[in-house]
């Protein structure tokens, strides 16, 4: 497993921005995370292939 400050770069075909926080498509996956200022995306929870969960979880 990853340890804190291990991280891998995702390629999204799709971001969906909610002000800050926002959902990222990867490879059919969905990921949470957040918008940084300079547009790089850090995120913390994955969703799988479910859409609706993701909204939901935010």
């Amino acid at each position: 497993m990853a340890g804190q400050g291990d991280y891998e770069p995702l390629r999204p075909d799709v971001i969906l921005a909610f002000h800050d926080l926002c959902l990222v498509r990867d490879d059919g996956e969905w990921f949470m995370g957040q918008l940084d200022d300079d547009g790089s995306v850090i995120c913390w929870a994955s969703y799988g292939s479910d859409l609706d969960k993701a909204i939901r979880g935010l």
